[in-house]
């Protein structure tokens, strides 16, 4: 920051502060954004929610246009599941495991058997079909609708820059705060849970899809067209090819993305696993909650696998012909009809009653051990319970306080700041106009209490992720163990471990900040971990034959040309713990989440809208002031 560059810009900056802070003090008093300035939308939202009410079974827009998505949604899910239900668990398993096998060997396909009969062996097999079911058509949808915005974006430059900043609101728009338009428009049901996912999970694919066009071999390009082959011709058979390793990696995240869905789904009638669990949470049964959340963990892993797999497989190219191709899957045909047939001759359709384990009580009761010997009274350290009042007392209010006590003016100029030091002049402009907005919105006070919680969520995140990433680098049987404890921390709804958490925590903001770092510390500890394990070996080599100690080539030698994945690490830490700030709401952590879900429950259109927009701002925002722009750090500043 001691750079004439870095210089320059603070002393541009002091000087401008310098002419218009006065100014601004004097004509708007107080810390808090002036009223002044604020926009009310809670009239124009309102109208908008009410005419939608009143026109919903009346208006052509509806029963010609948004009737009939919502019919072919409920068409769609209903032959899928019927389908599932036909073939029975004996099919649906032999299905399941062939497919595996077929993608990447016998070791995913037994794993994969496994899973779908763990997933009966806990009496969820009807729920799980249910949420399969919806899963299908959902992802389906999402890479179809990703599919076509990618390939917009990524042979347009005009589309690209247009369809970027949609993107970055669908993905950082939290879901409950677009769930309420679409109970609005399609009420409460499948379809409603449909399009909401489709909403939240067809990002992925549409930005995967574009690198995956932008980044095709010029050379081959080059070729293809000088042979003289038209606009389509070179798509389907040079960038489209080339870029089937990332379109498949776009159908694994938007996969991820539609099954974390699953549960906040639930809430407007999708049924399946996440209402068992949604069910399971309003009683406060931790072990009916895990009984549903584990094949939910399943599910995610085993389609994570394979479609994983399959990208591999292509990426790396397949020698199979088409007929070798035909043959493979017609005897997967037959095998899985036998199977079927098999099924139905013995009535084996339904998982047998008898072989359903009782989890529930087991777990509830360790959970219950856990509270009575962990939350208070443990000595020296003290209980679970102190260590969230410590936490509140000492982190989360001089944070919130400070904030707070910064002139709004002040906190603006800290992030023009920051950002233009990491970024350029259009970074510090774009961030300060995304935290000004919050301001125009109305809600300064009750963001500035979420971004509190934030950036002491990702303090602590940090710390840990490091540490334990650091670990995983150096030790293969580290990195071993802590795999499948991440994969399911990724993969278990946040509404699972939300009951033990506040059970061992209590309500409050610092159960919201626990949740939000056991969801984001897996991102971050796989990022650095795959940094540091990518750090040139020559490199270490050199500074041990230097006699540099252990400590010594982790601090000067790694973790600098590590850079770029601890940005990334901590751009992500950033988004993913903002993304649990609604769910946070539910356990007291009040601010912006609170208004989400209220807005939600009470069906406020313009509450929940608005706390809404504004976590998209701060998203924003953070995004902008941890995330150094291409040319910066290619730069290396």
């Amino acid at each position: 920051m001691l750079r004439s560059r870095a210089l320059g810009k603070l002393l541009l900056l002091a000087l401008a502060a310098a002419v218009l802070a006065p100014w601004a003090a004097a004509r708007w008093p107080g810390a808090t954004w002036p009223h002044a300035l604020t926009v009310d939308l809670t009239k124009p939202l309102a109208s908008a929610g009410d005419w939608v009410i009143d026109n919903r079974d009346s208006h052509p827009l509806f029963l010609y246009f948004f009737g009939y998505i919502s019919n072919a949604v409920v068409l769609s899910v209903r032959a899928v599941y019927l389908t599932l239900l036909a073939a029975g668990w004996t099919g649906v398993t032999v299905f399941g495991a062939l497919v595996a096998w077929r993608a990447a060997g016998v070791r995913l396909a037994a794993g994969t058997a496994a899973a779908l009969l763990a997933c009966g062996a806990l009496g969820m097999w009807v729920p799980t079909m249910q949420t399969l079911a919806l899963m299908v058509v959902a992802v389906l949808a999402s890479v179809v609708l990703g599919t076509l915005l990618g390939l917009a974006a990524g042979l347009s430059d005009r589309l690209e820059r247009a369809l970027r900043p949609v993107l970055d609101t669908m993905q950082v728009l939290p879901a409950f705060a677009y769930l309420l338009p679409v109970v609005l428009v399609f009420g409460i049901g499948v379809p409603a849970a449909v399009l909401a996912t489709v909403v939240y999970a067809a990002p992925p694919m549409a930005r995967l899809t574009s690198l995956g066009l932008r980044s095709a071999d010029p050379g081959v390009m080059e070729a293809v067209e000088s042979l003289g082959a038209t606009f389509r011709q070179r798509l389907l058979t040079a960038r489209l090819p080339l870029a089937r390793k990332e379109i498949m990696l776009g159908v694994n995240q938007t996969i991820m993305m539609a099954l974390s869905m699953a549960v906040i789904a639930s809430m407007i009638g999708a049924g399946g696993l996440g209402d068992r669990v949604y069910q399971a949470l309003a009683s406060v049964d931790v072990g009916a909650a895990l009984a549903a959340g584990i094949p939910i963990v399943l599910l995610a892993v085993v389609l994570d696998r394979v479609t994983a797999a399959v990208g591999e497989r292509l990426g790396e190219g397949s020698e199979a012909t088409p007929q070798r191709t035909a043959a493979r899957w017609s005897v997967l045909a037959v095998v899985t009809a036998a199977a079927v047939l098999i099924g139905r001759l013995t009535g084996a359709l339904t998982w047998p009653g008898g072989w359903v384990a009782d989890i529930a009580a087991p777990v509830n009761t360790a959970k219950d051990w856990m509270v009575d010997h962990l939350y208070s009274g443990v000595p020296v350290v003290g209980g679970t319970a102190d260590w969230a009042a410590h936490f509140t007392t000492w982190v989360l209010d001089p944070i919130r306080d400070g904030l707070q006590w910064l002139p709004w003016w002040g906190l603006l100029l800290v992030v023009a700041a920051v950002s233009w030091l990491i970024g350029t002049w259009r970074t510090a402009l774009t961030a300060t106009l995304a935290m000004a907005a919050i301001g125009v919105l109305g809600v300064w006070k009750p963001s500035l209490d979420s971004l509190s919680q934030v950036l002491a969520a990702v303090a602590v995140t940090l710390v840990i992720g490091l540490g334990a990433a650091v670990a995983a680098a150096r030790s293969a049987r580290c990195e071993r163990v802590l795999r499948p404890v991440l994969d399911v921390c990724q993969t278990m709804p946040q509404f699972v471990y939300l009951i033990p958490v506040v059970a061992l925590f209590g309500v409050g903001r610092a159960p919201a900040a626990a949740a939000a770092v056991i969801y984001a510390l897996p991102a971050v500890i796989r990022i650095v971990s795959q940094g540091l394990g990518q750090v040139d070996p020559g490199a270490l080599e050199a500074a041990r034959s230097l006699g540099a100690t252990g400590a010594q080539q982790l601090w000067q030698v790694q973790l600098p040309l590590a850079r770029r994945a601890l940005l990334l690490a901590v751009n992500q830490c950033v988004v993913l713990v903002l993304a649990v700030v609604v769910v946070g709401g539910l356990v007291g952590g009040g601010a912006l989440g609170y208004d989400v879900v209220f807005g939600l429950a009470q069906g406020d259109l313009a509450t929940g809208l608005v706390a809404g927009a504004a976590i998209v701002c701060l998203g924003l925002m953070l995004d902008r002031v941890t995330q150094p722009t291409e040319r910066r750090a290619g730069k290396g500043a």
